[in-house]
């Protein structure tokens, strides 16, 4: 037994010695600058990339009415249900007539009152006209004085005028008969399309209150044989977007299908929602007529869209996350401190062929690393479209060269300019 308990002391400080011995050379490898990052890579190469704009909204009816009434009265026939088919100019609704037909008979009759005022008038203008023919011949004769004539010249201005006062009247009392023959025939409402009752607002018993001043809508009826996706497009994508692009729609109750869309109509004005919250978004809604939209798609459905705002059949592009950015002063390497520190400066820089890296605006510059003779070099690069995948490189990169993939943390803040890489090609599908 203390034999054994020994052995067992002598393994556990043998393991503990090694332990020690494992972190000094780590220790030492990595102040001699020996260690290696692990990374994963592969080769640059051309292929095609598309570029999208995501959006979502709701599926409408590429051609829909909203049926209202025009007068107010209650509904007392009600001819169809939601979702009933109806032919153009099949009767819908029908109003109550009563208060119309008592005002188109009134009407009427004051036209018929002023028509024969008018009548009346007209055959006094006559009488006064005759009269002062009469008068005329007598002055003429010096049987009647020229003071008569005068005066007959008067009443017949007069009777014209009144006369002339009296067809106003009657045009005037036309035009309420024609009003009123309007408003009746108003109380009933026919389809204006062929079509699919979509919405239906109102029941036999209530009152239709009049679109004149507000909207007050009975029905919908909809050509669901044309749909549209109407999704809202960020302001900041907006620009990018054009008429006749082609864009992919997947509506969520039909998970399983893809319907081809075409940009139909831009909206000229954004849509603010949230305004002077943290959430406001300023957007565009933008028509996507559906190609081939089936029998299944519902006015209201919630759809997202891609819209192929640009697409390049052969390029060369990398996946995304090979692309960062880092300042001039991270990519600076060890030789470049030292000469800072021995004073030889910008003149040995222009004497070597390091490369001189240009930021931006905002003091980045975008880079992907290569590998060289095992060390990633920083490569800047200009970028072009993107994917969700992969984004174009347009210049600093050249077919076939060897570009770290992996891992996300090495590139985005462990990499360094010429830093030491244990490199790991990835296959390609995997």
């Amino acid at each position: 037994m203390a034999r054994f308990k020994l052995g067992k002391k002598r393994i556990i400080f043998l393991a503990a010695v090694a332990v020690v011995i494992i972190v000094i050379v780590v220790v030492m490898a990595n102040k001699n600058g020996t260690s290696k990052t692990s990374v994963q890579t592969i080769l640059a190469e051309k292929q095609g990339i598309i570029e999208t704009v995501t959006a979502t909204g709701r599926i409408e009816p590429a051609t829909k009415v909203k049926i209202s009434a025009d007068v107010a009265a209650k509904i007392i026939f009600l001819g169809v249900n939601e979702g009933d088919w109806v032919e153009k100019g099949a009767l819908l609704v029908r109003l109550d007539q009563e208060r119309y037909i008592a005002a188109l008979e009134q009407s009427e009759a004051s036209l018929r009152s002023v028509q024969a005022s008018a009548e009346l008038a007209r055959e006094t203008v006559v009488k006064a006209e005759k009269d002062l023919e009469r008068t005329a011949t007598l002055v003429e004769r010096n049987l009647e004085s020229e003071a008569v004539y005068d005066q007959m010249s008067s009443t017949v201005k007069i009777e014209k005028a009144r006369y002339r006062s009296v067809l106003e009247q009657v045009e005037q009392a036309q035009a309420a008969v024609k009003q009123a023959r309007d408003n009746f025939s108003k109380t009933t409402i026919y389809a204006p399309m062929a079509g699919t009752i979509s919405v239906l607002n109102k029941e036999v018993g209530e009152i239709a209150l009049g679109s004149q001043f507000q909207e007050d809508v009975i029905m919908i009826v909809s050509n669901l044989g044309e749909m549209e996706a109407l999704v809202n497009v960020d302001e900041n994508d907006i620009v990018n977007v054009s008429l006749g692009d082609s864009a992919s729609i997947e509506i969520d109750a039909l998970p399983d299908r893809v319907f081809k869309g075409i940009v139909s109509e831009i909206a000229s004005s954004a849509r603010i929602s949230g305004m002077g919250s943290t959430d406001q978004k300023t957007e565009f809604e933008v028509k996507l007529a559906i190609l081939v939209p089936g029998e299944q798609l519902r006015p209201g459905m919630t759809a997202s869209s891609d819209i192929v705002i640009e697409t390049r059949d052969s390029t060369l592009c990398v996946p995304i996350q090979c692309v960062t950015v880092r300042t001039p002063e991270q990519l600076k390497t060890q030789d470049d401190a030292k000469d800072k520190d021995s004073g030889l400066g910008d003149a040995h820089a222009d004497s070597t062929s390091e490369p001189q890296f240009t930021p931006d605006k905002d003091g980045f510059v975008t880079i992907v690393f290569v590998i060289e003779d095992g060390l990633a070099m920083a490569m800047q690069v200009e970028t072009g479209i993107q994917s969700d995948t992969h984004i174009e490189v347009v210049t600093g990169l050249s077919v076939g060269d060897e570009i770290v993939s992996g891992s996300y943390r090495a590139i985005s803040q462990g990499l360094g300019n010429k830093t030491p890489v244990l490199a790991k090609r990835e296959e390609k599908g995997k």
